[in-house]
């Protein structure tokens, strides 16, 4: 085996496309049961007026697995991932090359 990592469909998960918008820990959500986790309440910058906060369980890891909780205050990046069957492409804003151009543009 390779030692590379695979998804269940067999393909590299670094294949997958990211955004990350980076956000602050507003604040943190204590639970009403308490078997439930706290929740931290983040304010994610370059969301919709209405769509910026997510409440997410206030638990962290870090590379050897130990948990953490975040702070209120704390920065943080939001990233969102999704496989390339799942996208659809863009359209270049600007493009030069007539294979791209809608056909009005190509006159």
């Amino acid at each position: 085996m390779s030692g590379k990592a695979v998804d269940e469909n067999g393909k590299s998960p670094d294949k997958k496309l990211t955004i990350t918008l980076p956000g602050t820990v507003e604040k943190i959500i204590p639970p009403i049961d308490p078997h439930e986790p706290e929740k931290a309440q983040i304010e994610v910058q370059g969301a919709e007026h209405l769509y910026r906060e997510i409440r997410v369980d206030n638990t962290v890891k870090d590379a050897s697995g130990r948990e953490a909780k975040l702070k209120p205050g704390a920065h943080v990046d939001v990233t969102i991932e999704a496989a390339p069957e799942a996208t659809v492409p863009t359209k270049p804003k600007n493009s030069k090359d007539p294979e791209l151009r809608t056909s009005s543009e190509k006159g």
